[in-house]
């Protein structure tokens, strides 16, 4: 019996990456793509696959958000976090939300097989990477940043608005938004004032 398989990314390559992984999979039956969290919940109106591969940061809904809607709305439908971030907020905040497991997007096709195998028989699976960001929940993590959310973090503690930084550095306010919501995860931050009372004190502002 074939596995359903649907996959919402907002980076085309990701997505067309992962197609020409599984698509010679005889087990596997492609069901498509979306490239945000609306078009997600729209095609399930429609129709509805088995598993989800969902990445976790996306402009607008983010993965997090997006899982909990599916879950609620479709329960019988397993999720798999997709991720390049293997810090322990994103993972436990993706399995808070209802995920079935979490893998890295530079997973191998074998794992991604043993990771989708395993979510159809209603079981977790976590990457190795995201086992030992779990393992490590004793100390306290100091957050890898990517150059763009520097440069974002540096904006938003001058206190410039999303359209603002947007303007500044030349990207979307939808960007900057996810940035920012990205920022307060890796941070674990409530508001922007933890926010940046948390990257003051590690130093990076």
């Amino acid at each position: 019996m074939k596995t359903r398989l649907f996959i919402v990314d907002d980076h085309y390559l990701v997505i067309e990456g992962i197609r020409s992984l599984l698509q010679q999979e005889e087990d596997i039956e492609w069901m498509g793509h979306a490239s945000n969290g609306e078009s997600c919940l729209a095609f399930l109106e429609k129709d509805e696959p088995e598993v989800i591969l969902m990445d976790i940061s996306m402009p607008g809904m983010s993965g997090i958000e997006l899982c909990k809607e599916v879950k609620k709305r479709y329960p019988g439908i397993r999720i798999l976090g997709l991720s390049t971030f293997n810090q322990r907020s994103f993972v436990e905040k993706m399995i808070e939300s209802g995920a079935n497991g979490y893998v890295l997007k530079n997973a191998s096709k074998e794992e991604l097989l043993k990771a989708i195998q395993a979510a159809k028989a209603f079981k977790s699976y976590l990457s190795f990477e995201a086992v030992e960001a779990l393992r490590n929940h004793t100390e306290k993590e100091v957050p890898i940043l990517t150059r763009r959310e520097k440069e974002v973090l540096e904006q938003i503690a001058e206190g410039m608005t999303n359209q603002e930084i947007g303007e500044k550095l030349f990207i979307s306010s939808t960007t900057v938004d996810t940035h920012r919501k990205n920022l307060m995860m890796k941070f674990e931050a409530k508001n922007v004032a933890a926010l940046i009372h948390l990257a003051s004190k590690a130093g990076m502002i």
